[in-house]
């Protein structure tokens, strides 16, 4: 591997640990908000990215607990995606990139991108659902707003976790018969 391509990959391997710290603050502070809101609900405005839904609490403890549930199993799923593309990044020998560990965590980088997707996409026909219903839920878009891009990148990974398979089983077939 060139030097070059050395150094872009030690990059990425930073910018991907600088994603996964990102993440898990952002998910721990929604955890904190959580149960902030549930003893202290008076307080919850001052606390991380004033995510308050008291709101809805007071109107209907069934749409607070869905809403928020969708919100922390999102961005504890986020997280848990950096930390499989970090494992992925740490473990890769790139002089040998097409071996089973590596296809399979691919594999699963896919399947946690598609799932971050479709949970998005029903937290936000959820919160539509509820829009229709007179909740304001303005405050929730960010949270599920790229579902279609997790999706397609899905799809997209899907296929590079396909070739890396079949990259593996050439590369055994090739081995063996040498």
């Amino acid at each position: 591997m060139s030097q070059t391509n050395n150094i872009v990959f030690k990059g990425l391997k930073i910018v991907a640990w600088i994603i996964f710290v990102g993440l898990c603050i952002e998910a721990g502070g929604l955890i904190v908000n959580f149960f902030f809101s549930l003893f202290n609900p008076e307080f919850v405005q001052n606390l991380y990215q004033k995510l308050d839904l008291s709101e809805m609490h007071e109107r209907s403890k069934l749409a607070f607990y869905s809403m928020y549930s969708f919100i922390l199993f999102i961005s504890i799923m986020k997280a848990y995606l950096f930390y499989l593309v970090i494992v992925l990044v740490t473990k890769i020998d790139l002089s040998k990139p097409f071996n089973v560990f590596v296809s399979r965590q691919i594999l699963q980088i896919s399947y946690y991108t598609f799932s971050i997707g479709i949970l998005s996409f029903i937290a936000r026909q959820s919160a539509k659902n509820l829009q229709h219903h007179g909740y304001h839920i303005d405050t929730l878009n960010e949270y599920w707003a790229d579902s279609q891009a997790f999706i397609l990148m899905a799809a997209v990974i899907y296929i590079i976790a396909i070739i890396f398979l079949k990259g593996v089983a050439l590369q055994t077939e090739n081995e063996l018969t040498v």
